[in-house]
């Protein structure tokens, strides 16, 4: 296996910088592996494809307001503070953009809160500390951090978040969730689809694509997640009427197979709550995930891996080329694939 087996080329005008309007109005790519057919639909037909008795599992987790800016003492300069993971009431791990960054620096935010860089991480990373709280100042001081391919300001900060968004603590969005509508959601429901949520907080980690020659040498990032008793007795239900599990988004898929690792003898999934480094690679055995909703992914990312690994390389290679000739829209906002 190699890293290079994951690229393909992307024009640049297919990478979506804007949402569409509804949500449910993207496009929908559906795959179906078992007899390696490509569906050309809509994200609003998505029940076309889905049969009473399944069960979406969707991540509730929130986008919370990362992105601050500061300036630094002495001197004054910019500075800007991407808020990835906090530590404890005061620390945060941050990207620090900025000139002279260093351990030691002092910085002010713009309501005048200080902060100070105590470690330097590797690359931009820097664990910072500031003097007071600021969890409830985020909302105020705070805009919403969007991934490095998105170049258009964001109108509504809203259209980042998902339908589902309840649980803050992501630095970018679950972005399968993005199509989500709650008219779709009530018309799935009457048709007898039912919803399970669980919560992952996406990390940057994400989007980071993977330098090593070798896939499997790549550090793979941690991630906090949570699947709840009730969301194991809904997934134990579904598999009794022989519905279908669904994974709304890759972060859906990487807490339903954590906890089905951590599962008890004998129980195909159960309650788990802690950090997940599953690193899901082409010849992984899926345990839980019998479809699965996903955007299209970057390449030589650990993300087109996971849905390489769950319908193959060469079909997923192909759909992809299929989706850039008919003209899909890529990445965060753009559209969807269904893979059967």
């Amino acid at each position: 296996m190699h890293t290079d087996d994951f690229d393909y080329d992307l024009p640049h005008e297919r990478i979506a910088q804007t949402p569409v309007e509804p949500r449910h109005a993207s496009r929908l790519l559906v795959l179906d592996r078992k007899d390696d057919t490509c569906i050309h639909s809509g994200f609003a037909d998505l029940g076309d494809y889905l049969a009473a008795g399944d069960l979406l599992v969707v991540n509730q987790t929130r986008v919370f307001p990362a992105r601050l800016y500061a300036k630094k003492h002495p001197g004054g300069g910019r500075l800007e503070l991407l808020l990835l993971k906090r530590q404890d009431a005061f620390t945060w791990e941050a990207l620090v953009g900025g000139s002279g960054m260093v351990k030691s620096k002092v910085f002010s935010l713009e309501n005048g809160i200080e902060g100070q860089v105590i470690e330097v991480l590797d690359g931009p990373r820097r664990l910072v500390r500031f003097a007071q709280a600021i969890d409830v100042h985020l909302e105020h001081l705070g805009a919403t951090p969007l991934p490095p391919y998105i170049h258009t300001p964001l109108q509504d900060a809203e259209r980042y978040q998902t339908v589902f968004a309840k649980e803050m603590g992501s630095a970018a969005a679950p972005t399968a969730g993005l199509h989500f509508t709650p008219e779709l959601v009530q018309s799935l429901s009457d048709k007898g689809v039912s919803f399970a949520a669980v919560t992952l907080h996406v990390g940057l980690d994400t989007f980071a694509p993977v330098h090593t020659e070798d896939p499997r040498d790549h550090p793979i990032h941690s991630e906090w997640c949570h699947l709840t008793r009730e969301t194991a007795d809904k997934i134990h239900a579904a598999q009794a009427r022989a519905g279908r599990i669904v994974a709304v988004g890759t972060t859906s898929v990487r807490v339903l197979e954590s906890a089905a690792q951590q599962a008890l003898e004998g129980m195909p999934i159960g309650p788990y709550q802690g950090a997940t480094s599953l690193y899901i690679l082409p010849g992984y055995e899926f345990k839980i995930v019998d479809a699965m909703i996903t955007n299209f992914h970057l390449p030589r990312s650990t993300l087109l891996m996971m849905v390489s690994a769950f319908a193959g390389r060469h079909r997923i290679l192909n759909a992809y080329a299929t989706a850039i000739e008919q003209q899909y829209r890529f990445f965060s906002f753009g559209d969807a694939m269904l893979i059967l």
